[in-house]
């Protein structure tokens, strides 16, 4: 009897620390410690996840609205978020126009990047080879008024091209940061493929073509990423009221201290910048077979909204300008009447665990997280004070079956912001650390692990 005592005893023991051990085991993996990657895996991560989930440029509200009738003239219209890239309204986006002047934004674009890139500076003397000289300009051409033996900046050419739509400092642009007009424009279509445009093409860099091609849609989303890219262009050149020139300091040797040649004072070709609170730019444009184009940005309050409109009517400048003025303004102020941009607080990476994998937890980071467009939906509120009182839901299992492995990238979990009920995004949560499949021996003991989670 004893010696059973003894045995029976010894099993309890052994049965004690065995479930002992297994309740640590189990306390242990449900309560994973802080989420910490290395540098290798957030390399690892982000670039999975930009294969995976490329970033939409432009796309639809992720919650249904009832479209807007409103009273736009022209033809075909698009209105956005600049945050997201979350359509408000559409006319005809997708219909295929020539930009005209607006593609002076593209070569602008381009010109940006250069100078990121360190090869040129604003500050720059810009040589004007003949091509660009005002007098050797197409009939009827927007002009700087450039001319042999001048000297000018880049800076001076950009914001020519920004307020008094030059067609000749395009050229003289081009030129410039390309070696001819050909190369240049080989590499504004490279630009805008690389961007995934697939409608947007040109064959010069002045507008002056209508063979230059673009759609409200596609011109809409490279308004986006042109103002998150290069924020300075809109209070150091496309705000801007006029320009005079050429000044003293620009004149060929044989013109200086002659007052021969005095500033030409032109006035910006936007018109919205004096009429719309809030107005900072971007950019107008006009040939007959396009009508009258406009892309326009706007910010109140954080909130920013983008719109081209085109195929705008009018018998000559003053009724194309009338007729984009009250377009932009029925757009823009439906808009802020309608939306408000909300920047939630950062979702923090969290740790979840893995039953049988090889490693017990993993790590959840948002994919793509970005601003949310929140409607003014309850009665009496503004949409700034109905954003006030969206909240989130992080919403994650409480483990992860690792037994076939976990890749970067596979989503796992959400974050979901609600208001009122209306779900206004769904932020996936992906695994940022790879996980192969656990052994045999751990895979039957985390089986059992999951019965207490």
């Amino acid at each position: 009897m004893k010696q059973i005592r003894i045995i029976v005893i010894s099993a309890v023991v052994v049965l004690a620390v065995a479930a002992g051990s297994f309740g640590l085991y189990v306390y242990t993996v449900a309560h994973p410690s802080a989420p910490v990657l290395t540098e290798s895996e957030s390399a690892e991560f982000e670039s999975v996840c930009s294969s995976l989930y490329p970033r939409q440029l432009i796309h639809d509200l992720p919650y249904p609205v009832t479209p807007a009738e409103l009273n736009v003239h022209s033809e075909s219209a698009i209105l956005i978020d600049a945050s997201n890239g979350c359509v408000l309204y559409e006319k005809n986006a997708d219909d295929i126009i020539p930009p005209a002047s607006m593609t002076k934004l593209v070569v602008m674009y381009v010109t940006f990047q250069e100078i990121a890139s360190g090869r040129i500076s604003l500050d720059d003397i810009v040589p004007l080879p003949p091509e660009s000289w005002a007098v050797n300009a197409p009939p009827l051409s927007s002009l700087m008024f450039l001319g042999e033996g001048q000297t000018v900046t880049l800076r001076e050419l950009m914001l020519g091209m920004a307020v008094a739509s030059g067609n000749d400092a395009a050229v003289a642009v081009a030129h410039y940061v390309s070696g001819s007009v050909d190369a240049f424009v080989q590499r504004m279509n490279e630009e805008m493929a690389a961007l995934g445009l697939v409608h947007t093409r040109f064959v010069e860099p002045s507008g002056y073509s209508e063979q230059n091609l673009t759609t409200p849609r596609e011109f809409a989303a490279f308004a986006r990423v042109y103002i998150e890219r290069y924020p300075e262009a809109l209070s150091e050149f496309h705000s801007q009221r006029s320009i005079a020139y050429p000044q003293e300091h620009n004149l060929a040797s044989w013109h200086k201290g002659t007052g021969s040649e005095p500033p030409i004072v032109q006035a910006g070709t936007n018109k919205l910048l004096d009429v719309l609170p809030g107005c900072d730019g971007l950019k107008t444009g006009f040939i007959f077979e396009s009508g009258y184009n406009l892309s326009l940005t706007v910010q109140r309050d954080g909130t920013r909204f983008i719109s081209v409109t085109m195929k705008g009517p009018g018998s000559g400048s003053v009724e194309g300008n009338k007729y984009r003025v009250e377009d932009s303004v029925e757009l823009m102020e439906w808009a802020f009447t309608c939306f408000a941009t909300l920047r939630p607080e950062e979702i923090p990476a969290v740790a979840v665990p893995v039953l049988g994998g090889s490693r017990n937890e993993t790590v959840l980071v948002p994919v793509n997280p970005e601003p949310l467009t929140v409607p003014a939906v309850i009665s009496g509120l503004t949409a700034a004070e109905a954003a006030a009182r969206v909240t989130c839901s992080v919403q994650i299992p409480p483990y992860i079956d690792g037994s076939e492995g976990i890749g970067p990238g596979k989503v796992c979990g959400k974050a979901v912001y609600i208001l009122d009920g209306i779900v206004l995004q769904e932020v996936p949560l992906a695994a940022a650390r790879q996980v192969s499949p656990g052994n045999a021996v751990k895979r039957l003991v985390d089986r059992v692990a999951a019965v207490f989670f």
